[in-house]
């Protein structure tokens, strides 16, 4: 009956003039296995024996409109660039246990037993690093040189352990990442830039400070609304650091006219990238600029292309990404009165581990909605349980969480946003108060005037939290 088809079709062709050329009618013919050789992995693929086509107006019409990506020419010089002082970023530390220890990853990973994992990772020729790299759909060039290299080595070599949990986590946070990214116009490949900063680790913390999955700094959290003070820190809310990103981000591209630029800027500020244009001599793009950045700049944009390749390609290095199950659906619901996480689990019957995950920016397991509403995210199955508590949820031990003393000091750490006041009770020490504010005992006698670590209960001490 097809070929009956066929011929009629044919006969029709001849008739409207139109040539014919060898070409694949889906349906037609038998289904063949064929394998492809080459120096990549072997791949095997299905063909259908080639039928005339026609080649007129109609067949024309009828092709889908490939976009493609305009792309520049990578100079060679570029791809010349030697740096032997590359610095290893924080989130490339290798730190894999708390990664683990996070409540997503011990709650919806686990290793993947139909992926077979390699111990070592295969050797490829620079030829062929340079191929893939060419190859991915990127906005920003994908340049391949020493420094690249060098931090691909430590995805596929070193880090192989926490390329797997990153691979897994990213299947969590990526459609929240690339519909901020979409809506701000940001390249869709800088949706690995969170892999770079923080691992994927929505609660990570650096060394100056930087916090959450974007390592936003103090200031500039501030700057784009991420609310921070001793209860609250929107800096380690996923939802909101994201889009406060994205925003930032284009923001960068904007005053630079570059993404490479812009990925620099993000982190060292938009001061040193004017600094490095300016000792270049006004040269305007990062490899033309490399050596008058900071060092921990140089290995930013290399570790940021590192990153977007494995993190595409790590199946050829052996990699298996952690098995995510899908997360319980989640919802939320805005609070405008004083609550505490251990409330809610009593009432709601939830554990305070999904709290504290699904929640990260509350530092201390209270919502302060009385000062100012704030969003408390719950699995959606819990929300109708939240709703019709009614108040009860709100009154469970109340004077236990909510004590007259206490809701005055909540307050007063809820509203003073640029610095709070900590009283002092009894056992606490220097230590471990700036512990819990993430600063140093040095900056605690700067900012009270002390001369000695010795400090008494019932005083006060006035601390700018990081």
């Amino acid at each position: 009956m097809k070929k009956a088809i066929y011929a009629m079709f044919s006969a029709l062709l001849v008739l409207c003039g139109c040539s014919e050329k060898i070409f694949p009618i889906r349906g037609v013919g038998k289904a063949n296995t064929t394998q492809v050789v080459s120096n990549e992995p072997v791949q095997t693929m299905e063909i259908k024996e080639e039928q005339p086509v026609v080649e007129c107006a109609v067949a024309a019409d009828m092709e889908e409109e490939v976009v493609e990506i305009e792309r520049t020419p990578i100079p060679e010089e570029w791809t010349q660039i030697k740096d032997d002082s590359l610095v290893v970023l924080e989130s490339m530390s290798g730190e894999l246990d708390s990664l683990l220890g996070s409540w997503y990853a011990q709650t919806y990973l686990m290793v993947d037993t139909t992926c077979t994992a390699t111990a070592t990772n295969p050797v490829f020729s620079d030829t062929v690093y340079t191929d893939r790299l060419a190859n991915l759909p990127c906005v920003v060039p994908m340049t391949y040189n020493q420094p690249v290299r060098a931090h691909i080595d430590r995805y596929a070599k070193q880090l192989r352990h926490q390329v797997s949990y990153m691979l897994g986590m990213m299947e969590y946070y990526e459609p929240l990442i690339e519909q901020a990214l979409d809506v701000y116009g940001v390249p869709n490949e800088l949706k690995y830039l969170p892999v770079v900063e923080s691992a994927l680790n929505p609660v990570a913390v650096s060394r100056v400070g930087a916090t959450g999955l974007w390592q936003f700094m103090y200031s500039t959290g501030k700057l784009y609304g991420l609310k921070q003070n001793a209860l609250v820190d929107g800096r380690r809310d996923p939802e909101k650091a994201t889009w406060a990103a994205a925003k930032y981000l284009r923001a960068l591209y904007d005053r630079f006219g570059d993404w490479s630029l812009a990925i620099a800027a993000y982190n060292c500020g938009p001061g040193n990238v004017n600094k490095a244009i300016y000792r270049s001599g006004d040269k305007r793009e990062f490899w033309d600029i490399y050596w008058y950045l900071p060092r921990e700049t140089r290995g930013y944009l290399p570790a940021f292309i590192a990153a977007t390749y494995i993190m595409t390609y790590h199946a050829e290095h052996g990699i298996c990404p952690m098995e995510s199950k899908l997360p319980l659906a989640t919802d939320t619901i805005m609070i405008n009165r004083l609550l505490h996480f251990e409330q809610i689990a009593a009432v709601c019957d939830i554990d305070m581990e999904t709290l504290r995950g699904l929640n990260p920016q509350y530092k201390e397991n209270v919502i302060p909605g009385k000062f100012q509403p704030n969003s408390l995210r719950l699995p959606e199955d819990k929300i109708r349980d939240f709703i019709l508590s009614g108040d009860s949820i709100y009154n469970y031990e109340r004077e236990k969480y909510f004590s007259a003393e206490k809701v005055k000091e909540l307050k007063n750490q809820a509203l003073n946003t640029g610095f709070v006041i900590h009283k002092i009770r009894s056992g606490e020490t220097l230590s471990t108060i700036a512990r819990r504010y993430r600063v140093t005992i040095t900056d605690l006698k700067r900012w009270n005037g002390l001369k000695s670590s010795n400090i008494v209960a019932g005083k006060t001490l006035k601390i700018y939290p990081r």
